[in-house]
């Protein structure tokens, strides 16, 4: 960190620290805090002003944002070079939503259509009768579309999916019990096409199709990954892998390949229509610039909190059950992406890097976790997400209580106060002043849900540049697995724990 950064750490660290409701004294504060993206018919809200974002600190981040060339890092992203130098990638997934260099984009549209002519293949029934799909991957490449479909295919499911990530034996057990197997594909999403977990369950996948009589096991294997050729030697026939580019990352990947079994589920129409949400809010990142870019925006409020202030997480709760997936995805997203300790020139970091990243579904979690939020010694930033228009058929009263609580629940932490009739009992003390943000969709629609995603991918990558760090390499995931396979080659000694666990467990 150079001396004139150093400087606007600590001239943001020294601003006064005004409560909330003093700031909304000035009268023109709500507008000035509030964005919208537009989504073809409709829309989404960010309104940050529940934050202590203020004129003087927004102007600091905008000068930080300048000390650390976030406009050039931001045009060295959305034209493919490099931007993960440790492993000398560029990171395209704008691309794919057709953002990006022109090449990369010419590609994605190609491999787009590639996995449309499939979808609307197996659709039309080229593949016998589909009724089920059975999704493995693991981290980005589940995350991402089981989001997708939890959110998009409740009412409108052509094929039915089941996305399997975890080792456990008793995961894919269940899809297997879900579906018919004379009915049944199995999509095998691995960039590389050697994930331990994912190939173990791919392999589990063939015995139970083979042992249910299915002729060709094989046969009902599409392979969704960076490196085809990998699936070819693993006996996938060419016509059913769907590649995409290896400069797309994993946590990033819906939008390729990946995406496939969204697309199987919803149609490619709504697929289609979750590239060009997030598309909005990729030309909306490249065309603004300081406050006004959103989540630029938001990444100066999660940098405010995280280093001057403190805080150690931050919580996302949906307002709607469609979203119930979402603060699992965001965890991955931003905690694999920032959650690092040094800074792209190998330096250690000068601060704290991504809070831990939480949440769930309101209005469940205003029986649970709220208490601490209003009343604990945490303090721990809010983002709530509520879409206008309902998801249901029900009684509007369902959908009305739901946005009232959550418009309740933002104002009453910034509010605080006491329930007590004498307004002194400290055990009904509310001490208010507590920070949130509120992301409002006009629908949860596809389009909707891609911004929303996308929204997201741009705040990440804002709070890394911000910090200097490189949000696309995730070393911290590999130390854990490469013990695991020690253990599995034997001849390693271990910790007096670990041998005695493993002594324990029949494994040492």
């Amino acid at each position: 960190m150079n001396d004139a950064v150093k400087a606007i750490w600590s001239k943001l660290a020294g601003h006064e620290r005004r409560p909330l409701k003093q700031l909304f004294e000035d009268a023109g504060r709500v507008e000035k805090l509030t964005g919208r993206i537009e989504l073809g018919d409709g829309g989404i809200r960010f309104d940050w002003s529940k934050t202590h974002l203020t004129d003087e600190l927004i102007a600091d981040f905008e000068a930080l944002a300048e000390a650390m060339n976030f406009a050039g890092m931001r045009a060295k992203l959305l034209s493919g070079e490099v931007v993960n130098p440790t492993e000398g990638r560029a990171a395209e997934h704008t691309a794919q939503r057709g953002v990006g260099k022109e090449a990369s984009v010419e590609e994605a549209v190609a491999l787009h259509q590639r996995m449309r002519l499939l979808v609307e293949a197996i659709h039309e029934g080229a593949l016998g009768e589909v009724k089920h799909l059975i999704h493995v991957g693991i981290g980005g490449s589940a995350l991402g579309p089981a989001l997708a479909i939890d959110a998009l295919a409740r009412d409108l499911a052509l094929v039915d999916v089941h996305v399997v990530s975890n080792i456990d034996g008793c995961a894919i057990e269940a899809a297997f019990k879900a579906c018919d197997p004379a009915t049944t594909l199995v999509a095998v999403a691995s960039k590389t096409f050697t994930t331990i977990e994912t190939m173990t369950n791919a392999q589990s996948s063939l015995a139970w199709l083979e042992a249910s009589g299915v002729a060709d096991p094989m046969g009902r294997v599409i392979a969704l990954t960076a490196y085809p050729e990998k699936a070819v030697e693993w006996g996938v026939d060419e016509t059913r892998i769907l590649p995409f580019n290896e400069g797309v990352g994993g946590r990033y990947s819906l939008w390729s390949s990946i995406g496939f079994p969204v697309a199987l589920a919803v149609g490619w129409n709504e697929f289609a229509a979750m590239l060009e949400g997030a598309a909005a809010v990729d030309r909306h990142f490249r065309d603004t610039d300081g406050a006004a870019n959103l989540p630029l925006r938001a990444a100066f409020a999660d940098l405010y909190y995280a280093r001057i202030r403190g805080c150690q997480t931050r919580a996302c709760f949906a307002y709607d059950e469609r979203l119930g997936l979402l603060p699992d995805y965001l965890q991955q997203l931003e905690m694999e992406s920032n959650g690092k300790g040094v800074t792209v020139d190998g330096m250690p970091v000068s601060g704290p890097t991504a809070p831990i990243t939480w949440g769930g579904v309101g209005t469940d979690a205003q029986h649970a976790v709220f208490q601490l939020l209003h009343q604990g010694t945490n303090l721990v930033p809010v983002d709530f997400i509520a879409s206008i228009a309902p998801g249901d058929a029900l009684d509007p009263a369902h959908h009305s209580i739901l946005l009232t609580n959550c418009f309740a629940q933002g104002a009453a932490l910034m509010a605080g106060g006491n329930m007590s009739s004498d307004g002194k009992d400290p055990a009904r003390g509310f001490p208010g002043d507590r920070p949130s943000a509120t992301i409002l969709c006009d629908d949860l629609d596809a389009a909707a849900l891609g911004a929303l995603i996308a929204f997201h991918e741009h705040r990440t990558f804002a709070n890394a540049v911000l910090m200097g760090i490189n949000p696309f390499d995730q070393f911290g995931v590999e130390l854990g697995k490469k013990m695991a396979k020690d253990i599995e080659a034997g001849g390693v000694e271990f910790d007096a724990s670990t041998a005695a666990l493993l002594k324990a467990a029949g494994l040492g």
